[in-house]
């Protein structure tokens, strides 16, 4: 419970824990950024962490002249930081990819999840690839998905990088022009839970979709 306490903590002040962090340790804190959005993209079992808030609240504090970060250092660096998670997440899922069909569940994956999946692909093409890097827990689950999958890698990479640049360069430079007017900075809270309600609006129109089409059935 204590630790569910300090990730919410976390989540919702991360534009003072992300000060606290550049005044102590200067440009370290782009290690820190680096690591984060790798784990989120890259480790399947770290599904949590806060993608798009952290970088409204990276370019946020890049544009604070109290520090000497780069929102120009920002953007490559968590660029190339969210497709080699993807990379890593894609070619785990393919190396375990057969072995989920060959059994009914690995860990929390089950075949069916594998076979759905390659329907949707196969049905919205690669703006799937696309649409997920804006979607928590699926921008984790996606990649991995893809790879288990045997989406055609030349195929998941285009769309791979497309999505990775416009996540990483539209909420970055959003947190950078609007991060710092004061009625943001005193409900920075209230942002998070406004970019992740966002973020899971396409989740909850599917569901809604998805429960109606059966109900019509």
């Amino acid at each position: 419970m204590e630790l569910i306490q300090s990730l919410l903590d976390f989540l919702l002040h991360l534009d003072r824990y992300l000060d606290s962090w550049a005044n102590e340790y200067g440009v370290l804190v782009y290690g820190i950024l680096f690591l984060i959005v790798f784990t989120e993209t890259g480790l399947i079992v770290m599904p949590l962490l806060p993608g798009d808030s952290l970088l409204f609240a990276a370019g946020a504090l890049a544009a604070r002249p109290t520090n000497d970060l780069s929102v120009w250092v920002i953007i490559p660096l968590l660029i190339v930081a969210a497709l080699l998670g993807d990379n890593v997440n894609y070619f785990v899922g393919k190396f375990l990819g057969n072995k989920i069909k060959m059994r009914e569940r690995i860990l929390f994956f089950k075949r069916e999840y594998i076979s759905e999946t390659e329907k949707f692909y196969a049905k919205h093409g690669g703006r799937t690839v696309i649409i997920a890097r804006f979607i928590p827990i699926v921008r984790t689950i996606a990649p991995f998905v893809a790879g288990a999958g045997s989406m055609d890698y030349g195929r998941y990479i285009r769309f791979c990088i497309i999505g990775a640049l416009l996540w990483v360069i539209s909420i970055t430079m959003l947190g950078y022009f609007l991060g710092n007017i004061p009625v943001v900075q005193r409900n920075f809270e209230f942002v998070v839970f406004g970019i992740v309600g966002i973020s899971v609006l396409p989740m909850v129109f599917e569901a809604v979709k998805r429960k109606m089409r059966r109900a019509a059935v």
